[in-house]
């Protein structure tokens, strides 16, 4: 064949699509319940709207990021995560002045050229939530219940959720200082990430993959231990309500996540059913980027989460969704004015919401047949000559072989 899917992509196909469905019923559902109303934002921004809120020195901006020229020369970027196009969304529709507090969900494609890998591909989907306008622990804990309510609602009942506070504009720059300090002391043994880092964004460090790193790391000061009050005071309140909440829960005092806007609470929830690429869902607080991207001071806070990754677990859970859609009715014309019945009366039974099918193809009535089993249809109708005169044929019931008089005039479906 002459063209083949792009490098980390990849076709939902139709057989796949009702696992797809029932997980983005689930978040509809929880989203809902919790008062978040979705929010739909285009699929490329301005290339330097990422750069600023993700930060210059994350690998998702220096090396993943899908960004080109258009024909008026402007740099664009496909969209590599939600929270950034939302806030651009929130600031320039004035979403804050029509009330205090705005909370928002999202689910979506977002696109990364990263090394394709289990449950991690090029273009990915997520699914994912802001709460805008409060700075309060209990929204904190709120996006954090949000992902693991949805996890419980499909039936994933093995994850972990690990939390951190990676500190305020009031107490970071110190712990910063200090950090940069014991890792110029070994600066020459640290991968080239990492030394990279070591300047501009220290605590990426401490949250290195590369095991080399994390034993140079093992002993370095953590930020927990340089906490401003108002830090201290706002992380024992998370910790606080995820107890009140019996929420099980591990302090990772590595953990500050892949991006540079976030402030305080951090936390990611994995499961033990993926392995070494384990995460399933991520976020935190950004009191500081609303302001960063131009609109007014706005505390913020929220997660992500990958629904590939998700499928992946579902999957290996054995709780997947795999059903898919089957004709209600499937008529089978023995004649040319049959067929033309057929499809007049499939028409009208699907405007009462009945999934009728027809036959297209001019197929024989055993052919006929062999596809209405092929499709899995509930029911069939025969209708030829005779059956258009009488105004009456057999319903026959595809599980029981169960059949049932019926007029062609007022078809009912047992219910």
């Amino acid at each position: 064949m002459k063209f083949r899917t792009i490098k980390g992509t990849k076709d939902i196909l139709p057989d796949e699509i009702a696992g797809w469905q029932h997980v983005e019923s689930v978040v509809r559902r929880v989203m809902h319940d919790f008062n978040y109303r979705e929010i739909r934002t285009p699929a490329f921004e301005q290339t330097g709207l990422f750069a600023r809120s993700i930060g210059e020195l994350t690998d998702i901006v220096s090396k993943e990021m899908y960004t080109f020229l258009d024909r008026s020369e402007e740099s664009l970027t496909l969209r590599p995560e939600g929270t950034a196009a939302t806030l651009r969304a929130y600031i320039q529709n004035n979403l804050g002045e029509q009330s205090p507090l705005t909370k928002v969900y999202y689910i979506g494609p977002m696109f990364r050229q990263e090394r394709p890998q289990a449950g991690r591909l090029r273009q990915f989907h997520q699914f994912g939530a802001e709460a805008l306008g409060a700075s309060s622990p209990l929204l904190d804990v709120e996006t954090m219940v949000l992902p693991l309510e949805i996890y419980k609602q499909l039936g994933i009942d093995r994850f972990a959720l690990k939390i951190n506070s990676v500190g305020c504009e009031k107490c970071r720059p110190a712990y910063k200082q200090l950090l940069q300090t014991e890792l110029r002391k070994v600066f020459s043994q640290l991968s080239p990430d990492s030394q990279a880092r070591v300047e501009q964004n220290p605590l990426r460090v401490l949250d290195s993959k590369n095991e080399k790193d994390r034993e140079l790391t093992n002993n370095m000061p953590l930020m927990s231990e340089h906490f401003c009050e108002k830090c201290a005071l706002h992380f024992a309140s998370v910790r606080s309500l995820l107890e009140a909440l019996s929420i099980a829960y591990e302090v990772d005092g590595r953990l500050v996540r892949g991006l540079d806007y976030y402030t305080k609470t951090a936390f990611e929830i994995t499961s033990t059913a993926l392995g070494s690429q384990d995460a399933l869902a991520g976020g935190g607080r950004y009191d500081l980027l609303i302001e960063e991207l131009g609109g007014k001071s706005t505390p913020g806070v929220g997660f992500a989460a990958g629904i590939e990754r998700l499928l992946m677990v579902l999957s290996k859970l054995g709780k997947s969704k795999q059903t898919r859609a089957t004709p209600i009715l499937y008529f089978i014309g023995l004649d040319e004015p049959a067929r033309i019945w057929a499809f007049l009366k499939a028409n009208e039974l699907r405007r009462q919401d009945i999934c009728a099918e027809v036959d297209y193809l001019g197929r024989s009535v055993k052919s006929q047949m062999r596809e209405a089993n092929r499709q899995q249809a509930h029911y069939v109708i025969v209708v030829g000559e005779q059956e258009l005169k009488t105004k009456a044929a057999k319903l026959k019931n595809m599980r029981t072989g169960e059949e049932t008089s019926i007029s062609l005039d007022d078809i009912k479906i047992p219910s």
